[in-house]
């Protein structure tokens, strides 16, 4: 489960899964561009590369879209996948059961 962050007005942010693709080709560099941004950011993804799938996961906690986007390195943005993800509660569940 993700450590909640919070903006400056003490609301919880969302959580955003991100699928960072790339080839062979461009993974030195992709690693090497998210390293820059700190030990923080490269620690939030977990890498496939090691196992032959090229691409870089992570659930994170940000004030935006965008600002989750942004933690992909630029040489792979536009092909990235990011999706605002929700947890549901179990009431949540039962209610969406009621409403089929």
């Amino acid at each position: 489960m993700l450590a909640k962050r919070h903006n400056g007005r003490g609301k919880e942010m969302p959580d955003y899964m991100i699928e960072s693709p790339h080839t062979r080709e461009e993974c030195a560099q992709a690693i090497e561009e998210t390293l820059k941004e700190g030990e923080d950011v490269l620690k939030k993804f977990a890498w496939g590369c090691m196992s032959g799938d090229h691409t870089a996961y992570a659930m994170v906690s940000a004030g935006s879209e965008m600002e989750a986007r942004n933690m992909v390195p630029s040489l792979v943005r536009g092909k990235a996948r990011v999706v605002k993800v929700d947890h549901i509660t179990p009431d949540q569940v039962r209610a969406m059961h009621k409403a089929t």
